[in-house]
């Protein structure tokens, strides 16, 4: 074969192959309680006062996870847009306006999403140009209100003290194990996880996550260079 002959051989060859595989770390966040239904609780049992509890915490995780993880690693940031739309307008502020200046300032997938069921397809499929078959969850981290079967995306948003968009404990069997790549790691940091929903997201995909027994604490976080807590009593589990 003579040279110019071999060169298109080969790149026929290699534009033939298969994109390499690369993992992908996910970030989910949900939205913040309205004030007008938090203001009808006494003030120490009262959440979200500041909009962005989810957000700030989450940005500062996923910048950690930029300089920690494997060079190639796709940080994809999964948020509830609905929970930030209510909460723009009671604020008067353009809340996914801010949202998206993270995703542009740091270069993360963001992906809105509105249902439990947007989230459970994400982490089998993939979506855009993510397919899962080539990008396994290396990590899985959530921020936001939560009890003990639930991660409660919209808590106090469109209900007040109570949640119409969740991700169950129950559902957690619809998820493939095989999304995620051996020795994954995973985290709630949310309130009550580790009291059940840490088991059954063990059982559902075999890698274990870490979940609070009692709540966490996301008051005075600028004091603590924007990192969970657990309340007095709580400890971490999986």
């Amino acid at each position: 074969m003579n040279l110019p002959g071999a060169l298109i051989f080969s790149a026929l060859l290699l534009t033939s192959l298969p994109a390499l595989a690369q993992n992908e770390y996910i970030i989910c966040s949900g939205g913040p309680a309205l004030r007008k239904w938090e203001d009808l609780r006494r003030a120490e049992q009262q959440h979200d006062r500041w909009w962005g509890n989810f957000v700030r915490t989450a940005r500062v995780r996923m910048q950690e996870i930029q300089r920690t993880q494997p060079q190639g690693t796709l940080v994809t940031w999964l948020v509830f847009r609905d929970g930030y739309v209510r909460r723009a307008a009671e604020d008067r502020d353009p809340l996914t306006s801010h949202v998206e200046s993270v995703r542009d300032t740091y270069k993360i997938n963001l992906v809105w999403f509105r249902t439990g069921e947007e989230v459970i397809n994400y982490i089998n499929q993939g979506g855009g140009q993510i397919a899962r078959n080539r990008h396994k969850i290396s990590g899985f981290e959530f921020f936001g209100h939560s009890n003990k079967f639930c991660f409660l995306f919209d808590y106090s948003s469109d209900v007040y003290a109570a949640s119409a968009v969740w991700l169950h404990e129950n559902d957690l069997r619809r998820l493939n194990r095989w999304a995620f790549a051996r020795g994954a790691f995973c985290k709630s940091w949310g309130c009550h996880t580790g009291e059940s929903m840490s088991k059954a997201w063990k059982r559902a995909t075999g890698a274990p996550m870490i979940g609070a027994i009692g709540k966490t604490d996301y008051s005075h976080m600028h004091q603590r260079n924007w990192q969970v807590a657990l309340s007095p009593g709580s400890r971490w589990t999986q």
